[in-house]
């Protein structure tokens, strides 16, 4: 291999005047290089697994977010309504797991609504979010068996509705995998 030109100068050497042979600028334009494949392999990944977590009319749900949020804190507070959501135990991927919704008033009565359900919300893929009604078992309290398609961070949210009013309890779980039990 020819390591030097004709004229007896290295072919790559910092003293060279030719710009392409001198390290210098070689190792700017590799680093440039670089830092644009990087760039471009981070896009093309971000527009194929895009989860698709922004909301369609998100500035019109932005403008109604404080109305709605003091509306449901008149209504809990005017209810007075005691809610509680709790798993039987730790929910396996695949497997199900039973979830009671409990409601009660501010004298321990429980409150029979005309209907319940339940959201489940995965706040890494909106694809993976599902909603069911769950099943009155006695006055007051409310029953499902859900069945994650997928590991990691889930919201729940158990909604009663009776009339008019409507209330929400929500509560972030983590489902573990199969091999983790």
């Amino acid at each position: 291999m020819n390591t030097m030109t004709d004229n007896n100068t290295p072919r790559f050497s910092q003293d060279s005047k030719r710009a392409f042979r001198n390290p210098w600028v070689l190792g700017w334009i590799g680093g440039i290089l670089l830092v644009l494949g990087v760039n471009a392999a981070f896009i093309v990944t971000a527009i194929m697994t895009n989860p698709g977590l922004v909301e369609k009319d998100y500035y019109e749900k932005g403008q109604e977010q404080e109305k709605t949020f003091i509306s449901q804190q008149q209504s809990r507070n005017r209810l007075g309504w005691q809610m509680k959501l709790e798993a039987v135990r730790d929910p396996i991927v695949g497997e199900s797991a039973r979830y009671t919704f409990n409601v009660v008033d501010t004298a321990g009565i429980p409150i029979d609504g005309d209907k319940a359900v339940i959201q489940a919300y995965r706040p890494s893929d909106v694809n993976a979010d599902f909603s069911t009604d769950m099943q009155e078992i006695a006055p007051g309290v409310y029953s499902v068996e859900l069945v994650f398609p997928l590991k990691g961070v889930w919201d729940l949210s158990a909604v009663l509705i009776k009339g008019e009013d409507k209330l929400k309890i929500t509560r972030r779980i983590s489902v573990l995998s199969n091999d983790t039990k």
